[in-house]
């Protein structure tokens, strides 16, 4: 399945783009969209620790399993307003 992958405030700058996307078995976890962003965007993968991270409205773990449709967003710790 295709999960697009969109990145926010200076995550945008370290990916290259504002958004991607990833193919991924049915029943991955965020977890396994985490690991193919970060080998994709290997500046992103130092800020793994503090990466807020949405599926949809809602934040959610790494243990998360995704749907059909579900988008992923990442998120600096800390944004400005």
């Amino acid at each position: 399945m295709n999960i697009p992958v969109h990145f926010w405030s200076y995550f945008r700058d370290l990916a290259g783009a504002a958004q991607g996307e990833v193919q991924v078995p049915e029943g991955a976890t965020v977890e396994t969209v985490l690991n193919a962003v970060y080998a994709a965007h290997p500046r992103l993968g130092a800020l793994r620790q503090s990466t807020l991270i949405a599926v949809g409205v809602e934040y959610q773990g790494p243990s998360f399993v995704l749907r059909p449709g579900d988008e992923v967003s990442l998120f600096p710790p800390v944004q400005g307003g």
